[in-house]
């Protein structure tokens, strides 16, 4: 299962919020930044935790265990502890869905 994939509907997901989505046997966090929409793995590069569960705080997620952030547009890791970058997908909104490509 591979390519596009729908995984919310536009508006689902308001401006600051992160929900937790799936495409295939990937566990991604759709983050919604005034508008745009940006797709990450949920999960922390440090110690595995799931991102979702922390604030996003303008293009900044924030990983609850340790306070290790990271740029949802690019994936970079931002603040220690964390130094590996977390993967992130191309995006798209097409006829009101939410779709992610996944290689």
């Amino acid at each position: 299962m591979a390519g596009w994939l729908t995984v919310a509907r536009e508006g689902e997901v308001p401006p600051g919020q992160v929900r937790v989505v799936t495409a295939g046997a990937r566990r991604l966090a759709l983050c919604n930044v005034n508008g745009r929409y940006y797709v990450i793995d949920d999960v922390c590069t440090h110690d595995g935790g799931p991102l979702d569960q922390g604030e996003l705080e303008g293009e900044e997620i924030e990983c609850p265990r340790h306070g290790a952030r990271f740029d949802v547009t690019t994936g970079r890791a931002t603040c220690m502890p964390a130094v590996v970058p977390v993967k992130t997908y191309d995006v798209r909104v097409e006829g009101g869905e939410v779709q992610v490509n996944v290689p």
